[in-house]
Parts: C-alpha cells; structure tokens; sequence
C-alpha cells in the first residue's frame, strides 16, 4: 500500500482514517509473560481513545493544551495518546523509568495541563513533596476499587459528553519529547505535526508495512522511536502493534513466537540479548546439526547478497525462524552502537537488520540502511528528503554531522539560546562526528562531547574503542572515560584511558582480563587502553539505553580515589 499522507492537516486525523478503513482488524494486543491482557480491534481503539477525548474536554483541556503521558509500555498508552490527540492536546510523553523526583521536575518545566498516568507511578510522585500535581488535572489508570485518588479521576470510569474532534495545523506543536534533563539543563523538543506525518512518510515508503502485519512495541512510547514505530507506522497501514508489559529478554523471543511478529525495532542491547539467547540454542544442537545450519547460513547470506528475500530465508532456515515465529521480517536497530557481528549474525539467519542514525530532535531517523545491499559496517544513506553534510573535517574526513529537512524541531521548549546554538540557518548541528563513504553511506565515529585529546594531540572517541570489547561474554557491560574526566585535576599530559567493567561475577576472572588485553593489542597505539576498574552497579542509562556517562563518572569519584579504583592491565 502507497501511504499518502500530504492531504492531511495533523497527526490525529491522519490517525482517524485507519479506524474506518480497517474496523474489523487488530489494532492492539497487550501480552504480560505468557497471559495475554486484551486486544481491541481498530473500532475498539476508535471508540476507547473518543472517550478519552470526552474525558479531556469535560476536564476543561482547551485545544493547544499540554497532556503529559506517564506510563509503562501497554495499550492505555497508545488509547491515551490518540485521544489527547483528538482533543487537540500536545503531547508530552515522560519516560516511566525515572525517579519521581525526576519526573516532577520534568513536569514542572513542561506545564502540561493535564496528566495521565498509571497507579503505582501516581502513588510514587504523591509521595514526593507536594505543589507539582496541583498544578494540572490528573488521570489515573488502574487504581484499584476503593482506592483514594484525591482531585485526580479514575481513567476507566465513563464520562458522558459528546465527542468534538480538534484539528490542528501542520506546522503546530504535536509533541514535547525530552531527548534529555533527567539532571542539568532539559531539553524538551518541540515536533511539529509536520514533522511527525513528513517522517512517517519517509520511512512507510522506505520499509512499508502492510495490512495484517504485527509490529512488536518493545521501546516505550516516550523513546522517539518507540513512538513512531509502536504507534504512528503501524496503525496508519492497518498493522497490530503488540505491547508487552515486561521487557526481560526470556519473554521477547516467545512474545515473537506467539503472535508471530513481522516488524520490531530494537536498541543495541536488546539485540545482543535476543542474539545470546538464540546462540544458546544453537550450541546445545549436536554438532552434525549445527555444521549443516552453519552451511545454510553461509548459504542463505550469499543467495540474499543483494537484497533480503525473506521467503527463501524462511524455507532454507525454518527451524531458526519458526522459533521467532516464522514471520520477522525486518528489526530496525539504532539509537547507539550497533555491533556489526551481532547484526552480520541475524542477516546470516534471514533476519535482516536495517541500522540507522537519528535523534529527537530530527523527530527519529535521518539515515537508515535499505538493505540493498545489507551493510553491517554503517548506519546507512540518508533518508530521501533529508540533506546531510559533514563540516568542519580533519584530514581523516571525520567532522561533525549537520541536517537539514522537514522533520527538524522547532526548537527547544523554554530555550530559546539553546535553540539557536542547535538549529543553525536551518541546519540541525547534531553535535555527532562521522564521515561519509564512497558509497554514500554514513559511518559515525562518536559524540563530539565525548572526545578525548591524547599527549600526542590525537583524537580517541570512546564509542569507537568500546566497539573493540563488545560481546565479550563475562562482561555485563561496560564503557570508556579518561581517568581526568571522572577525576578532574590529573595531570592531562599523560592521560590515562580508564576501561570500566562491571563483570558478571564479583570480580573480573582471568579469562574476562586476557580477552580484553588480547582486544586491547589489537588497537592502535594512542587508543589502546592502560587501565581498567571494577564497578559493581548497573550503569546508569537514558531513556535510549545509552550509558550516561557524566552521572558514572560523578558517582565513581564520589565513591572511589582514583589510585584505589585504578587497576593496571
């Protein structure tokens, strides 16, 4: 199906269509472990996500009002959203994940008018010092009988109202997404509708979906990612999305299986976990059955070398695939690091991987893979309708990535000098560093903020040396700083790159240390690394899964001195 989405004003009548045209079909399936919650065809969803918008308008929201959105990844979510939508609100989705006092804070930059969240979250910010949920309504989702909710309502309770639908203009405010300010300056990006139905377009031509598809919403709807894929795509093609209430990797593979998910998108980690699990399987296949599976692999990635024909993969590989379904077409992977290995892996299996690049503020991707040919080594060509150029590039072509289109924010909510510092004659400075190949494509080096200086004046990004210990099977994860930016005052002429490792056991074995100093040679002089250290703790992480890198290294110093921290390799 060619989707054409220029005749429309706004992302919620985009949104309206759908529900007439496909009726009858699926449009949401929520899954909890092996149970499944309910499921609404799109007539459900119509009539559900109206009578949100009656609840909207009977609490006073005016059209252009704010309506934050606090939930964990389930079907209210996507119920909730359409209806603000169709009240005519701005959404402000808040990621489930934060502390309350995080997303108190949140709110009280945002404003919004209104608030829709889930019971356990509204217990968790009533506790937090009051003044902040005074200041809008509040909607509660799954408050048990008798529970005391206050001023705020219960958003199962039925409303009585006629339902007025509110169009919005292109280039009005759809969205406020926060890409970060969880501490220090937030940064709320302010989307347009534009931007959302130009982007939408973009990718449904790219890699369409079609009617009766399933599209498997992993990332949370507050990731700009998770929004587009787990609830603008899919509804607009007459697709299902599927919700799964908990994300621990045991549950993905048989969600997969069950409803026999052709789509998903996937951050790095969940990947390498999807990848793990997988490969556990295959090693405990005797060894006859796994040298045949290996000959087919090899066989299914010569004869699809051009481009993916997934009705081949399945026929030559049915087993691999019938344990995921026997439908995944396509895992769309960005948001950080991709490891080239572990998507080479899935490609090999039939399950092509289409790496991209994007960020918030471009409203989701900017480059993406077609998979013609498939390349593991990129995050792919820029998106037809969006400029990318490298500036300011040093001898090795690496410079810093600017874009340029129709999905580019507005700005920043409440920044105006920030905004301008961002967004530069039209052009979107994304602060990352990258060159361009021969072919086109797009291959990211690191974060500019992120660069260290060596003595000898070279260059060292730290997502390109983390690149070189990826996968390594005793470490539960890991990162790069140098030793001045967790302890600041060291001497910056003889800087030390620090590897910090929290290992699955409570200490790092011997086979874990050999496997990074044999990693560690295979660098380049001035990348290699001469020290590592031991943190016990889960890495702190952003809403995209991405390693917060400050918050690490400002509880490391609180915590630890550096010749106590500090082991040599």
């Amino acid at each position: 199906m060619i989707l054409d989405l220029s005749r429309y004003s706004c992302l919620g009548e985009a949104l309206r269509d759908p529900m007439v045209t496909f009726q009858t079909n699926v449009a949401l399936i929520e899954a909890d472990r092996h149970r499944e919650n309910g499921r609404w065809e799109f007539r459900e969803l119509r009539a559900e996500a109206e009578r949100v918008a009656i609840r909207l308008q009977a609490l006073g929201i005016k059209k252009g009002d704010r309506c934050a959105i606090l939930m964990s990844n389930q079907a209210k979510w996507v119920i909730s959203g359409i209806g603000a939508l169709w009240a005519g609100c701005v959404l402000v989705p808040l990621d489930s994940r934060l502390t309350a006092a995080e997303q108190l804070a949140l709110l009280r930059f945002a404003e919004p008018a209104v608030l829709i969240t889930e019971y356990n979250a509204w217990r968790s910010l009533s506790r937090e010092p009051p003044g902040v949920l005074t200041r809008q309504k509040v909607v509660v989702t799954e408050a048990p009988p008798g529970a005391e909710l206050g001023a705020a309502t219960r958003w199962e309770e039925r409303v009585e109202g006629e339902f007025n639908f509110e169009r919005r203009e292109r280039n009005d405010i759809a969205c406020v997404v926060f890409s970060s300010g969880t501490s220090g300056r937030p940064k709320g990006c302010l989307l347009t509708h534009d931007n959302y139905l130009e982007q939408a377009q973009m990718i449904g031509r790219l890699f369409p979906v079609e009617e009766g598809d399933r599209y498997f919403a992993i990332l949370p709807n507050n990731h700009a990612v998770g929004f587009m894929g787990g609830m603008i795509i899919p509804l607009l093609f007459g697709a299902t999305v599927v919700h799964q209430r908990t994300l621990r990797p045991e549950f993905i593979a048989s969600t997969m299986k069950a409803y026999r998910i052709t789509h998903t998108a996937l951050v790095p980690r969940i990947l390498r976990n999807l990848e793990k699990r997988l490969r556990e399987k295959i090693d405990q296949l005797p060894g006859w059955k796994r040298l045949l599976l290996d000959g087919l692999m090899t066989a299914n990635e010569l004869a699809t070398a051009r481009e993916p024909n997934h009705k081949l993969s399945r026929i030559l590989l049915k087993p691999i695939h019938r344990q995921l379904g026997d439908g995944l077409r396509l895992i769309i992977a960005g948001s950080a690091y991709v490891d080239p290995e572990c998507a080479s892996f899935f490609y090999r299996l039939g399950i092509p991987v289409a790496i991209g690049y994007g960020l918030t503020e471009a409203c989701t991707s900017l480059t993406l893979n077609d998979l013609k040919p498939f390349r593991a080594d990129t995050v792919g060509k820029p998106i037809p309708g969006i400029e990318i150029e490298i500036r300011d590039k040093n001898e090795g072509g690496i410079g810093e990535v600017y874009a340029r289109a129709r999905t580019v924010m507005k700005g920043y909510l409440n920044d105006s000098d920030l905004t301008r510092e961002t967004i530069i004659d039209g052009w979107l400075r994304t602060g990352d560093l990258a060159l361009i190949d021969a072919s086109g494509h797009l291959k990211l080096v690191g974060r500019a903020k992120n660069m260290i200086v060596t003595a000898g004046g070279k260059n060292v990004y730290p997502e390109d040396i983390e690149s070189k210990f990826e996968s390594i099977a005793t470490c539960e994860e890991l990162c790069i700083c140098a030793a001045s930016y967790i302890w600041p005052g060291a001497d910056l002429a003889d800087e030390t790159l620090v590897l910090i490792i929290r290992p699955k056991s409570d200490e790092p074995t011997a086979e874990l240390l050999d496997e990074i100093r044999t990693r560690n040679r295979e660098l380049a002089d001035y990348q290699r690394v001469s020290s590592y250290m031991v943190w016990k703790e889960e890495f702190p992480r952003s809403a995209k899964l991405d390693v917060k890198r400050q918050q690490l290294a400002r509880e490391i110093a609180v915590r630890l001195s550096r010749d106590k921290a500090l082991r040599t390799l």
